[in-house]
């Protein structure tokens, strides 16, 4: 971000809430925040990044591309929205701009790599690559597959704090919650802001037999965002059932 004046506190809000309902997956709520952040705080490029995406996800892919580039415009050096715009372009049947932003997002990248290494952006291509069958693993029920591909995917790209979070639910659910519950903190170690991570941590918590434990996570989500739906479910569950001793995929599992 450029601007050094300080957020405000409707600025701060609209951050802190628009990058929870991105990391939740919900684009309308997502868009409503950063839009409004970026009413007065518009030349925050990894906001424009933020909403490019939100926007694809939409399949708006013209408002995608404007968004990305006006991201770029502000750092040029910004290579996820790079590698972003390149697949939009692509995409759009714009193959010439989409192999033009690629060579140069891995030329600019390549600069001082020892020889054979490979350069930062492919490092994340290859990391989305082993992260994306792990979530087909997960979903396919084989957990343990999946866990070793997200794994790999860390391997490449430890800072992919996404994919961690990812693992540490894979864990609990293959019944590793004392894994799961050391990958969740170390999520919420880099981003104390993610309550996507805090609520997993509660669930996997409540899988160990940990109720008590479970029952401080979801109350500081909900101190710091008190509509958030699944901590009020967690809350809600604990409540109503004893802590299992083998975990099994909890409600509101993400």
């Amino acid at each position: 971000m450029r601007e050094t004046r300080e957020l405000s506190p409707d600025e701060r809000e609209a951050w802190l809430r628009g990058r929870q309902s991105f990391e939740r997956g919900d684009v309308d709520e997502a868009l409503d925040h950063l839009g409004r952040l970026l009413r007065t705080r518009a030349s925050y490029a990894d906001v424009h990044y933020m909403v490019g995406l939100l926007h694809e996800r939409r399949g708006d892919l013209d408002h995608a591309i404007a968004s990305l580039e006006r991201a770029l415009d502000l750092n040029p050096g910004y290579a996820e929205a790079r590698l972003a715009l390149a697949s939009l372009y692509e995409q759009r049947g714009e193959f010439e701009r989409s192999r033009a932003l690629a060579a140069r997002s891995a030329a600019g990248s390549r600069g001082a790599l020892p020889a054979g290494a490979l350069d930062p952006t492919t490092q994340g291509k290859l990391a989305n690559l082993h992260a994306a069958l792990g979530d087909a693993y997960r979903e396919a029920g084989e957990l343990r597959d999946a866990i070793e591909a997200y794994r790999r995917a860390l391997d490449r790209c430890p800072q992919f704090h996404d994919i961690r979070h990812r693992l540490g639910v894979a864990l609990r659910d293959a019944g590793l919650p004392a894994q799961a519950a050391a990958e969740l903190r170390r999520v919420l170690r880099a981003h104390p802001e993610n309550l996507a991570s805090a609520v997993q941590l509660g669930l996997t918590f409540f899988a160990m037999g940990r109720p008590d434990d479970a029952v401080r996570e979801w109350k500081a989500v909900l101190a710091r965002d008190p509509e958030r739906a699944d901590a009020q479910r967690c809350l809600r569950l604990v409540r109503t059932a004893p802590a299992a001793p083998a975990p099994a995929r909890a409600p509101g599992a993400r």
